[in-house]
């Protein structure tokens, strides 16, 4: 009986160590040049702001990643009163409505 809860205790440890080691891989981005110096099968890539050869991880470049979804906004059109206020012909002062 008391072997169950070692073995749900180990799986779950060894769980844990496989997540962690998979978030500690660096995250390769494909770097966009028009050449291509780098060696067969290889691309241009970025790992830390540093450009090298090899084959990205990531399916999105660098620049794609860091760049914020900007909302614009539209700016509802008001109608325009005139400054003028209106003053009828013909009658006695202005009406300020």
């Amino acid at each position: 009986m008391r072997l169950t809860p070692a073995i749900a205790a180990a799986v779950g440890l060894f769980s844990t160590a496989m997540v962690d080691q998979a978030a500690a891989e660096p995250k390769i981005y494909a770097y966009p040049s028009s050449a291509n110096y780098c060696p067969t099968g290889l691309q241009p890539i970025t790992i830390s702001g540093v450009i090298c050869c090899g084959t990205p991880n990531q399916t999105m470049t660098y620049a794609e990643v860091k760049s914020h979804p900007v909302v614009r906004r539209h700016r509802v059109a008001t109608p325009r009163r005139s400054a003028r206020v209106p003053c009828p012909e013909g009658t006695k002062g202005c009406s300020y409505n």
